[in-house]
């Protein structure tokens, strides 16, 4: 019970490792990239209605890499540095998005970095130099690079290596091995040993090396005819109307049919022979 209840929870373990494995990692990276772009292009929109502008475009987000995005305008604009940093922070703040980050403001003929500065968590940190010199109109283009993000890694091809073989262990030292343990305590009680086989007749089947092979009725019937006779020949006679008599119609070739199909089985073990005596019947050979 105890060995049940631990397979269980280990069971449950890996089910929940593999839900965070596919779906938690992924979804993360992939929901930061578009949350950033519509915190970015929101951060445009305020910037260009503190121009009075609620005309001109704001191009599509460019993604620079995972945690660098940058923001275009259709047309030149001209603000004071200040105004952008409010802007940001207020958009930060109401959608509650990653709070490090670093700002360039760079004019699109030149390449040249016409402002930035650089937000952190903790205030010695946070670089934000003189803001009250407006950038003339200008083509302009602002790269937003967010600090210190922490994307969970992909491991779900730990799954795939480690997963199966932990399963199969447990599989073996649980499974298995409780399958010999019942199968050695039940030996004395409900087995017949033939062999290297353990036959159980209640449960229609065949044991070998932990190893089940099940058995029809009337294959399990013939056989416990037999076993009980080792080495005697039973005649066709007492063996149809022991397992046919009273069990329908019976079929000429049925006996020969079932006695074929235990001999295919019995022949993994060479000191067992169900001999057909030509004429009489059938012998259950064993070998000391």
């Amino acid at each position: 019970m105890k060995q049940k209840k631990f397979f269980s929870i280990f069971i449950l373990a890996i089910v929940i490792f593999a839900i965070w494995s596919f779906t938690t990692p992924q979804e993360n990276k992939t929901d930061f990239s578009e949350r950033a772009k519509i915190v970015l292009r929101e951060v445009g929109n305020q910037l260009l209605l503190s121009n009075k502008d609620s005309v001109s475009l704001i191009l599509p987000i460019k993604k620079i890499n995972d945690f660098k995005y940058q923001i275009s305008f259709e047309k030149p604009l001209s603000f004071e540095p200040n105004t952008l940093v409010d802007i940001l922070k207020q958009v930060i703040e109401k959608t509650h998005f990653h709070k490090k980050y670093r700002v360039e403001v760079i004019e699109n003929s030149s390449q040249e970095v016409a402002y930035s500065y650089e937000v952190n968590n903790e205030e010695d940190k946070t670089i934000i130099p003189c803001t009250g010199r407006f950038l003339p109109e200008n083509n302009y283009k602002i790269k937003v690079q967010f600090l210190g993000v922490k994307i969970a890694s992909n491991s779900s091809w730990l799954f795939y290596i480690f997963i199966p073989i932990i399963l199969g262990m447990f599989y073996k030292r649980f499974y298995l091995h409780k399958t010999h343990q019942e199968t050695s305590g039940n030996t004395s009680k409900n087995t017949k040993n033939l062999g290297t086989f353990q036959f159980y007749p209640e449960q229609n089947k065949l044991v070998k090396q932990a190893k089940e092979i099940p058995l029809s009725k009337k294959e399990c019937e013939l056989l416990e005819i037999f076993v009980a006779n080792p080495n005697k020949i039973i005649k066709r006679e007492e063996l149809t109307k022991r397992v046919w008599e009273d069990n329908g119609v019976f079929v000429g070739r049925s006996l020969d049919t079932y006695v074929s199909k235990l001999r295919k089985i019995l022949k993994e073990d060479e000191n067992i022979k169900l001999i057909n005596v030509h004429g009489v019947g059938y012998k259950l050979e064993i070998k000391d």
